[in-house]
C-alpha cells in the first residue's frame, strides 16, 4: 500500500498531535481538576459548596474524554513510551486513577444521605480527585525531564530500573508538580469567576491572583534550574529520521543545559516559554478588570505556553533514559508503523471537529452562572 505522507512527516504530526492532546486535556479537564482543588477554600456553606461542584458537575466527564484520548494516542501511535511511562511510573499512575474515580463517586453520592460528615467525607474526596492528579501529572512531566531509569535489552525489551514512587518524588520533580498544581489551580479559580456568583466567585478572584503570581514564580525558577542544574540529552550520531523504530540504533550523550538548545537553533520556539510567563500575567490583570472571559482564555494561553515550553525543549526527545541514554524514546525511532500512523490521522482529521464541535455546543447550552438561588430551589437534580 502507497502512503501518500512520508513516514518522518507523519512522526512529527503525531507529535504535534500529542501536543495538542495533553494540552486539551489541562485546559479542558484543567478547570475541573482546579475547581476541585479549591473546593474546601472557597466555599464555607453548603449552598457555596453546592454552588462550586455544581459549576463543574455538568462537564467534567466530557472533559475526561481528553485524558483517555491522549492515553490512547500515545498507546497506539508511540507504543514503547506507553510501556516505558507505564512501568516507570506505574504506582504514581495508580494513585492518579484511585483519585480520579473517587471524582464521580463524590459527585454521585454526597447528595444521597442529607448528613454534614457524609458530605464532607466526599467534598475531601473531590478535593483529593484534584489535588493529586494536578501534582502527579507535573512530578512525572519533572522526571522525564531529568531522564526515566529504564533500558533496553538486546530482545528490545524496556526494562524500568528506578525505585518507585518515593524516588519520582525528588527535589526538582516536586517543583514541576507545585507548577503544575499552582496552573491548574488558576485555571480553575478563573473558571469559578465565570461560573460563580457571591461570595464564591469574590473568594476565587483572590486564588486567582495567588494562584497567577505563583505560577509564573516556580515555573520561572524552574526554567532556571533546567539550565544550571539539569542536564538534557542530544543525539550525538545521524538521527535516521525514516528508519525503523529501533532506540539503540543511536548514541546519546547527555549534556548539561541541553535542554535550552533547540531556542538558540529555532528563535520561534521562545514564544512557548513567554506565553508561559504572560498568560497568567494577563489572566491577573483581566480578572482585577472584571473581564473573566478574556482571563480564561489567556489562562488556556498559559498553560499552552508552560507545556509546549516542556514539549519544544525536548524535542525530538520523548522519555531520555538517564541510565542508558543510547535507549532514550525520540520522535524518530518510539513510533508505531507508518500505516499505523496514517490511519490514526484520518481517524483524528475525522472524529476530532466532532470532538471540538459538541464540546462548544455544551458550553454554549450550558453557558450562564451558577447562582445560590437555583441550587436552594433545587435540591434533588443538582449535585
Amino acid at each position: 500500500m502507497s502512503i501518500p505522507v512520508d513516514y518522518d512527516i507523519l512522526r512529527v504530526i503525531w507529535w504535534l498531535f500529542l501536543g495538542v492532546l495533553l494540552i486539551g486535556f489541562a485546559i479542558m479537564d484543567g478547570f475541573d481538576l482546579g475547581v476541585a482543588t479549591l473546593l474546601p477554600f472557597v466555599a464555607r456553606t453548603e449552598t457555596e459548596r453546592r454552588v462550586t461542584i455544581n459549576t463543574i458537575g455538568p462537564v467534567w466527564e466530557g472533559n475526561q474524554v481528553w485524558l483517555i484520548t491522549g492515553g490512547g494516542a500515545i498507546f497506539a501511535a508511540f507504543p514503547p513510551v506507553y510501556a516505558a511511562s507505564f512501568s516507570g511510573f506505574y504506582i504514581a499512575m495508580f494513585l492518579v486513577l484511585a483519585t480520579l474515580i473517587l471524582r464521580p463517586v463524590g459527585f454521585e453520592f454526597r447528595n444521597k444521605i442529607k448528613d454534614a460528615r457524609w458530605r464532607a467525607f466526599w467534598d475531601y474526596a473531590l478535593f483529593a480527585g484534584g489535588f493529586v492528579p494536578s501534582l502527579v501529572f507535573g512530578v512525572a512531566f519533572g522526571n522525564i525531564l531529568q531522564g526515566v531509569p529504564f533500558r533496553i535489552d538486546g530482545d528490545m525489551r524496556i526494562l524500568y530500573e528506578g525505585g518507585g514512587l518515593f524516588e519520582l518524588l525528588n527535589p526538582f520533580g516536586i517543583l514541576c508538580g507545585l507548577v503544575s498544581v499552582a496552573m491548574l489551580t488558576t485555571h480553575g479559580a478563573v473558571y469559578l469567576t465565570v461560573k460563580a456568583e457571591g461570595p464564591v466567585k469574590e473568594r476565587a478572584k483572590a486564588y486567582v491572583r495567588i494562584g497567577a503570581l505563583a505560577t509564573v514564580a516556580l515555573f520561572v525558577i524552574g526554567g532556571i534550574w533546567i539550565a544550571y542544574g539539569i542536564s538534557g540529552y542530544a543525539i550525538t550520531s545521524a538521527a535516521v529520521v525514516d528508519g525503523p523504530s529501533n532506540p539503540l540504533l543511536k548514541t546519546v550523550a547527555s549534556v548539561r543545559g541541553q535542554w535550552l538548545h533547540n531556542y538558540g537553533t529555532y528563535k520561534w520556539m521562545l514564544l512557548a516559554p513567554v506565553l508561559g510567563i504572560i498568560g497568567p500575567l494577563l489572566t491577573l490583570l483581566l480578572t482585577a478588570g472584571k473581564r473573566a472571559g478574556l482571563a480564561f482564555i489567556t489562562s488556556g494561553i498559559g498553560i499552552l505556553g508552560i507545556i509546549s515550553t516542556a514539549g519544544v525543549s525536548m524535542f525530538p526527545f520523548l522519555m531520555p533514559s538517564d541510565i542508558m541514554p543510547q535507549a532514550s524514546l525520540t520522535v524518530w525511532d518510539a513510533t508505531s508503523s507508518q500505516l499505523t500512523l496514517f490511519v490514526m490521522l484520518i481517524a483524528t482529521l475525522i472524529f476530532l471537529p466532532i470532538v471540538l464541535a459538541y464540546t462548544g455546543f455544551v458550553f454554549r447550552v450550558l453557558k450562564g452562572p451558577v447562582t445560590a438561588k437555583q441550587i436552594e430551589g433545587n435540591s434533588s437534580n443538582l449535585y
